[in-house]
C-alpha cells in the first residue's frame, strides 16, 4: 500500500486487504490512522503482521495508547530511519516527544472523550537524544475496544521537519519579495529588509551599505579595498553595536570583511573565544549582550559588484542556522541587492536632475528698480519641472514668468531649461505677452513632436510633454500689468491697503496641448506697493491658506512672507511648489519726458533740443548727452521718413536711459549696411553701434522703436 504524507491512503494492496480486512475500494481515500484503529479494535491486539505492513508502507511512527496515555505498542520508522526504541513503551505519550504536557494531553483527552479524530496536528518536538527541535504531524484516533472494552488511542507521528522548514523559508522569501523593492530609497529598502526577515528568519538583522552606494555612486567590484566606508543603514534586534547612520570601516580579518572580498555567504558559529570577535570589541560586546549564538553573513552584490553586507543572527532559544539556510540568505540578499541597485540608480538620476535644474534656474531673482522679487521654492521628491524668471524689458517694464513642466527627473529638467531659454529669446523681441505665449506654445509643440518621434523604447517617447506657464508684464510708467496664462491658477493681488483678491485671467490652453486656441490677455492696474503673487499647484486657490496669509502680511517684507508661507505648508503633500512674489513700484513722473512731434523735417531739431534740456535737468554727463542726442535724431529721422503720424518721443530714465519714438505705421525697420557712396541707410546702424540694446515694440496703434543707452543715474 501507499500512504501520502498527509496520511491519506493512495494505493491499497492485496496484502493490506488480507492484513487489515479492508478492501481497496473501502481503504483508498481514508486516513491510515482510522484503518489502523479499526484493525486494532477488531483484533484486540497489535499483531506483528500489522507492524510489519505499516513499517513497509509509510514513514509514520505508530503508537497505541491506553486511556491514561501510556504507550502500549509502537511501530514504524523514526526520523533517522531506525526502528523506534522499545524503551518508550510505558512512557506517557507527550514525554516521548518532549511536548508541552498540559496542552498536548488536552488534545488527546478531548479525542478520548468526544471520539472526533484530530488529524495533521503539527507540533514542535524535542526528542530525547536529538539536539535540534523537530516538527511532527500528529493524528489522534480513538479506539473503542482496545483491551477488555477499554478505550484508547492510536497516534500516528510523521516527521515533517523538512516540510515545515521549507514552508518557513518560502514564507520568508515571499515576505522579502513583497516588502522589499517598492521603495526608491536605499535606506528605506534596507529597513524593509530587516522588517521582512525578523523574526521569521532570524532574531537580529543588520544591514551595512557602502557609503558611496547610498549617494548613488557605482558599487565597487570585488574584492573591495579595506578602507571602504560602510553606512549602518538598518538594524532590527535588541542591542546594536553601532548606531544606525554611523559610517565606519570594517575591521580586517573578520567574516564581514571576508564576505566583501569574495562575495560568498558564510555560516559562522558565535563563541566567546572566536578570534574574529577580538577585532571588533563593540560588536563582540553587543553579541554577548544579545545572547546571539549563530551568524550568517551574506553579501549584497550584483554582477560582481559589492554594495554591502547583511548579518543575520539567531539568539537565545532560536535554533542555530544550518548549511541550507545559506541558500535562503543568498536569495534574500540577491533580491535586496537588486532593489538597492534600483534605488541607487534613482538616487543618482535624482541628483543629476536636481543639479541640472539648479544650474538651469536663476540662482536669485534678477534685481530691478521697479519690482521687488522674492521666491519660495519647496522641492518635492526628485527634480520637478517648475521654474520662474524675472526679465527686465525696455521702457521700465518687467516680465514675470512662472512655469511648470509635468514630470520628474533629468528629462523634465531639460525640457524646463529649453522652454526657459526660448522665453528669454522671445522676450528680446519685445513681443506682447499673448504673442510671446503663443510662440512659446509653438516651440513646446515642436519639442513634443520630437519626443513622439523617438524610438519606441525611449522613455521620453511614452511620456507626453505637458507644461503650464503664466507671463505678467508690469509697466512702471503706466502702473499697469498685462497677464496671460496657459494653465496654472489665477494670480493673487494684495493692495497696499490690505485688500486682496484673485485676478480673473482667462485660461488659455496648455503649452503643446491639442487645442490651438488663442491666449487672451488681461490688463490690471497695480498701484505702487501692490504685491502680485503667482504660484503652481493651486497654491492661491480661494480654498487655500496662502492667500489669507499674504493679505495679513501686506506690510511685511517679501522674504518674511515667504517664510510665513513655508511654515504654513510644512504638512504639504510631497509635490514641488513654487511661489513668486513681486511688489511693484512706480517710476517717478520726473523720470519720464513725453514730446509730441510734427511729421515734417523740423521734428528732428525739436526732438534734439528737448532731449538736450531734459538731459541737463537730469544731470546727464555731456558726453552721454551728446550720444543720446545723436540716437534720438536718427530714430526721429527714420520715423519722419518711413513712419506715419502721429509721432511721439519718450525718454525714460531708470537704470538705463531709454529713447522711444512712436508712430502708427506697422512696417518693421531694418538694419542696413550702407555702401561708401550711399548718402543714407546708416541710421539704425549708428543706433545699434551706440546703444546697448535696441528693438521694436508693436502695439494696437502702431510701433515704438527704442534704444537703451548706458548712463549714470542722477543722485
Amino acid at each position: 500500500m501507499l500512504v501520502a504524507q498527509d496520511g491519506q491512503v493512495v494505493e491499497w494492496s492485496a496484502f493490506a486487504e488480507k492484513t487489515f480486512g479492508w478492501s481497496a475500494q473501502e481503504a483508498v481515500g481514508r486516513h491510515i490512522g482510522e484503518l489502523v484503529a479499526r484493525a486494532v479494535d477488531g483484533e484486540g491486539r497489535w499483531t506483528s503482521a500489522v507492524l510489519e505492513a505499516l513499517s513497509a508502507c509509510t514513514p509514520m511512527i505508530f503508537h497505541v495508547l491506553d486511556a491514561d496515555l501510556h504507550v502500549l505498542q509502537l511501530g514504524g520508522v523514526s526520523a533517522e530511519g531506525s526502528a523506534c526504541p522499545i524503551s518508550v513503551r510505558g512512557a506517557v505519550f507527550p514525554d516521548v516527544y518532549g511536548l508541552t504536557a498540559p496542552a498536548e494531553e488536552k488534545v488527546a483527552r478531548d479525542v478520548l472523550r468526544s471520539g472526533e479524530p484530530v488529524l495533521d496536528h503539527v507540533v514542535r518536538a524535542h526528542v530525547p537524544g536529538d539536539p535540534r527541535a523537530r516538527h511532527y504531524s500528529l493524528s489522534y484516533i480513538r479506539v473503542d475496544n482496545l483491551h477488555d472494552d477499554a478505550r484508547g488511542l492510536v497516534v500516528l507521528a510523521l516527521d515533517v521537519t523538512d516540510r515545515v522548514r521549507t514552508v518557513q523559508r518560502l514564507t520568508v522569501l515571499e515576505a522579502v519579495r513583497e516588502r522589499v523593492g517598492e521603495q526608491l530609497d536605499v535606506i528605506a529598502v534596507c529597513r524593509a529588509l530587516t522588517d521582512a526577515v525578523v523574526p521569521g528568519f532570524c532574531g537580529i538583522a543588520v544591514v551595512e551599505v557602502i557609503d558611496g552606494v547610498v549617494q548613488g555612486e557605482d558599487p565597487p567590484p570585488a574584492p573591495v579595498e579595506g578602507d571602504v566606508q560602510l553606512l549602518r543603514a538598518a538594524f532590527r534586534g535588541v542591542v546594536s553595536a553601532h548606531p544606525v547612520g554611523e559610517v565606519s570601516r570594517l575591521p580586517d580579518a573578520t567574516p564581514f570583511s571576508r564576505v566583501l572580498t569574495d562575495l560568498r555567504p558564510r555560516l559562522v558559529p558565535v563563541t566567546h573565544d572566536a578570534l574574529w570577535l577580538s577585532a571588533d570589541p563593540a560588536r563582540a560586546a553587543s553579541i554577548a549582550q544579545s545572547d546571539a549564538h549563530s551568524l550568517i553573513v551574506a553579501p549584497l552584490a550584483l554582477r560582481g559588484q559589492a554594495m554591502g553586507i547583511v548579518s543575520f543572527y539567531r539568539k537565545g532559544s532560536e535554533e542555530p542556522f544550518e548549511e541550507r539556510d545559506l541558500d535562503l540568505a543568498a536569495d534574500v540578499c540577491a533580491h535586496a541587492a537588486l532593489s538597492i541597485d534600483n534605488a541607487r540608480r534613482f538616487a543618482r538620476e535624482r541628483t543629476i536632475a536636481a543639479t541640472l535644474k539648479r544650474r538651469l534656474l536663476p540662482q536669485r531673482p534678477a534685481a530691478t528698480s521697479t519690482v521687488d522679487i522674492a521666491c519660495l521654492h519647496l522641492p518635492g521628491p526628485g527634480a520637478g519641472g517648475a521654474w520662474f524668471d524675472v526679465i527686465e524689458l525696455s521702457g521700465a517694464r518687467t516680465a514675470l514668468v512662472l512655469g511648470d513642466v509635468a514630470g520628474r527627473g533629468a528629462a523634465t529638467a531639460t525640457v524646463m531649461g529649453q522652454l526657459r531659454t526660448v522665453i528669454h529669446s522671445l522676450a528680446a523681441l519685445d513681443l506682447q505677452p499673448d504673442e510671446l505665449m503663443a510662440r512659446l506654445s509653438d516651440t513646446a509643440t515642436r519639442l513634443a513632436g520630437e519626443h513622439a518621434a523617438l524610438p519606441a523604447g525611449d522613455s521620453l517617447q511614452a511620456e507626453p510633454l505637458t507644461a503650464e506657464c503664466l507671463i505678467a508684464v508690469y509697466d512702471a510708467v503706466d502702473q499697469h500689468c498685462t497677464i496671460v496664462r496657459a494653465g496654472l491658477s489665477d494670480p493673487y493681488v494684495v493692495y497696499p491697503d490690505g485688500q486682496a483678491a484673485l485676478v480673473p485671467v482667462p485660461e488659455g490652453p496648455l503649452l503643446a496641448g491639442p487645442c490651438h486656441a488663442p491666449f487672451p490677455a488681461t490688463t490690471v492696474e497695480l498701484p505702487a506697493g501692490t504685491t502680485l503673487a503667482v504660484g503652481n499647484e493651486d497654491l492661491l486657490m480661494p480654498t487655500g491658506q496662502v492667500g489669507p496669509l499674504l493679505a495679513a502680511g501686506a506690510e511685511d517684507s517679501l522674504d518674511e512672507l515667504c517664510d510665513t508661507v513655508a511654515y504654513a505648508l510644512r504638512d504639504r503633500d510631497e509635490t514641488e511648489e513654487l511661489l513668486l512674489l513681486a511688489r511693484v513700484k512706480a517710476l517717478p513722473a520726473d523720470r519720464v519726458m513725453i514730446l509730441t512731434l510734427p511729421t515734417r523735417n523740423e521734428a528732428v531739431p525739436l526732438a534734439r533740443a528737448a532731449t538736450r534740456r531734459q538731459l541737463a535737468a537730469w544731470n546727464i554727463q555731456e558726453e552721454e548727452a551728446f550720444t543720446t542726442e545723436l540716437v534720438v535724431s536718427e530714430l526721429v529721422g527714420n520715423a519722419v521718413r518711413y513712419g506715419a503720424p502721429p509721432l511721439q518721443l519718450r525718454l525714460v530714465l531708470d537704470r538705463h536711459l531709454t529713447c522711444e519714438v512712436y508712430d502708427s505705421a506697422q512696417c518693421a525697420p531694418h538694419l542696413k549696411h550702407a555702401r561708401t557712396v550711399d548718402e543714407n541707410g546708416r541710421g539704425l546702424f549708428i543706433v545699434a553701434s551706440l546703444a546697448d540694446n535696441w528693438g521694436t515694440r508693436y502695439g494696437p496703434d502702431g510701433k515704438a522703436v527704442w534704444a537703451q543707452l548706458p548712463t549714470s543715474p542722477p543722485p
